[in-house]
């Protein structure tokens, strides 16, 4: 048998045995027949107040919390950002370390790296000199 004539038969013996899977994707038996409900509600009681009760296809979800929460911030938003270090610090020190990092590649830097990166070692100097004054106390 040649391979021209094998090609033939094996893409017909193929399409007769899937030619049945359609027709069994189509029962109409195994299909549910029914329409989603109208509204669906999710609901936070606090204290003695009662959950609303469904209307027609509505489906009603009440989750109960103390009265003492009524008020409050949600417990998932009281805690404290991840980003923050141990002890943290002020947002004004984050801010002059980030103007340090940048400090470097705008001009009069004091750096090979900028445009005029000279002309800013004695500001460079001036404030490493008031840094150190301000750590001694003086």
């Amino acid at each position: 048998m040649s391979i021209s004539t094998a090609a033939p038969s094996l893409l017909l013996a193929a399409a007769m045995l899937l030619a049945p899977l359609p027709a069994a994707a189509q029962d109409d038996s195994l299909v549910q027949h029914s329409e989603p409900p109208e509204r669906i509600s999710f609901l936070v009681t606090y204290g003695d107040d009662h959950c609303p009760v469904a209307e027609g296809e509505e489906i009603v979800v009440c989750a109960q919390r103390p009265e003492s929460d009524r008020y409050r911030v949600p417990k998932e938003l009281r805690g404290k950002d991840d980003d923050t270090s141990v002890g943290g610090s002020a947002w004004g020190a984050r801010v002059e370390d980030y103007d340090n990092i940048a400090r470097l590649t705008r001009p009069d830097s004091c750096s090979v790296i900028g445009s005029y990166g000279f002309t800013g070692c004695t500001a460079a100097m001036l404030r490493q000199w008031f840094a150190e004054r301000r750590a001694s106390g003086q």
